[in-house]
């Protein structure tokens, strides 16, 4: 008698101390942070910390001229913003152009981190010496940024180029083609304008790209990515985005 008391006793205190553990243990995963998207960080970001402070400083240079930088309506509605920092145009006769930039595109929670691309192209003309020039880019509309998500694509070819008007809003110009998938932009010497840069190919610079996110990242996820993801030195760019348009991908 005495013994199946004491296995009463023993199974009463042992579901007295699953009842005890029960709440603390739903309580813990309650609690727990929910799952975080990993950081994206190569072993060289040196050069792509360079290629976005470059970048970064262009665009503040042109956005704090408002009456003769790139009109707040049109940044507002952009998608995707592309900054090349000198691109170089030399020859004689036959002149070439080529230059390094950097993009972002907005996303639920802001401007995506900077991805790395590389613009060359070519004209005819009468051309003599070098000249470096700042070019901008404005991806308008989701055809236009599916263009910068590609391997490679040719402005005026697989997406069409417009000059980009200047001035504090668009209203001021009456000529713009508004159905253009990309605006693009130029400033030379000091001067700023709207500049067609059909021929030109756009392409991932896969240097800048490995060095900074790791082999292998494509600009496709880092276009889709949290700027947060990104190496805290290679930010600058998309903080730099945020200061003058907020807006967020639906």
């Amino acid at each position: 008698m005495m013994g199946k008391n004491v296995r009463t006793i023993v199974v009463f205190c042992c579901l007295l101390a699953t009842a005890a553990t029960a709440p603390a243990q739903k309580k813990s995963r309650t609690n727990s942070a929910p799952p975080t998207d990993p950081p994206l960080r190569g072993s060289n970001t040196r050069e792509g910390a360079s290629q976005a402070g470059k970048a970064a400083k262009v665009l503040n240079e042109i956005m704090g001229t408002p009456d003769k930088g790139i009109p707040g309506d049109l940044l507002a509605k952009a998608e995707c913003v592309a900054v090349f920092p000198r691109v170089v145009k030399a020859g004689f006769i036959l002149a070439a152009q080529g230059g390094r930039g950097v993009a972002s595109c907005r996303t639920p929670s802001g401007w995506s981190a900077p991805a790395y691309f590389e613009l060359k192209g070519g004209s005819f003309g009468l051309q003599i010496g070098g000249q470096a020039t700042d070019v901008v880019l404005l991806f308008m509309n989701e055809s236009g940024m599916r263009s910068l998500l590609s391997d490679k694509f040719e402005l005026g070819g697989d997406a069409s180029v417009a000059a980009g008007p200047v001035g504090r809003t668009t209203s001021a110009s009456t000529d713009i083609k508004m159905d253009a998938q990309i605006l693009s932009y130029s400033r030379s010497k000091g001067l700023f304008a709207g500049v067609s840069l059909k021929g030109s190919v756009i392409s991932p610079e896969e240097s800048d790209m490995e060095g900074t996110y790791g082999k292998g990242i494509t600009a496709e996820t880092v276009l889709a990515a949290n700027k947060n993801r990104a190496p805290t030195e290679v930010q600058v760019f998309p903080k730099t985005l945020t200061q003058y348009s907020t807006r967020r991908a639906n």
